[in-house]
């Protein structure tokens, strides 16, 4: 399992002490107002979403990292690579502490996820599956340079999905010229 750097973030693999952090997130109900089954999750049930986030890297190769601030060290979230069984797709997706919403963390570590899907996994292309109601999500996957591909259904709801290729991901990046493309 990987850890990757930001300017502002460490995207690392979850350690136990993130269960109460973990926690209190899926325990907002602004959280969880679009994600997984729109309820927030108890203790016992953030553990085991912890723990399934873990095993997805095992399973995939792939997955998703805690977001650490690299100033303060704090938990702000998680965001990262999600292919489970029965998805349409493979999937950057994105969840943080309400206190952390505003701050541009989620696409700085979105856009870190991308790097590592196209550069170093080869992807050809990435999706997000958004609730269409979740109008912070769709401007940042706009801001990621997703664009809406389609309705689906998953699990009973009904979610929008973003799509982005590698080289339209590619397009938009900033380019060093003496260096090509920079992975922030």
């Amino acid at each position: 399992m990987i850890t990757i750097q930001t300017p502002r973030l460490l995207l690392r693999p979850f350690r136990d002490t993130d269960i109460e952090s973990y926690a209190a997130m899926c325990g907002d109900p602004e959280v969880m107002r679009y994600l997984g089954d729109r309820v927030v999750l108890s203790r016992e049930d953030a553990w085991r979403q912890m723990a399934m986030l873990m095993g997805h890297w095992s399973l995939r190769g792939f997955g998703s990292w805690a977001i650490e601030e690299r100033l303060t060290g704090n938990f702000l979230g998680r965001v990262g690579l999600h292919y489970p069984d029965g998805w349409p797709d493979r999937e950057v997706n994105w969840a943080l502490a309400r206190k952390y919403w505003g701050k541009s963390f989620a696409f700085e570590g979105a856009q870190a996820a991308l790097a590592h899907a196209f550069n170093s996994l080869d992807w050809e292309r990435a999706t997000s599956l958004i609730d269409s109601k979740n109008q912070r999500s769709i401007r940042l996957a706009e801001r990621l340079g997703e664009r809406f591909e389609k309705d689906v259904e998953l699990g009973g709801f009904r979610l929008r999905l973003y799509s982005i290729d590698r080289a339209a991901w590619r397009a938009v990046q900033p380019i060093d010229e003496a260096n090509g493309p920079i992975s922030k």
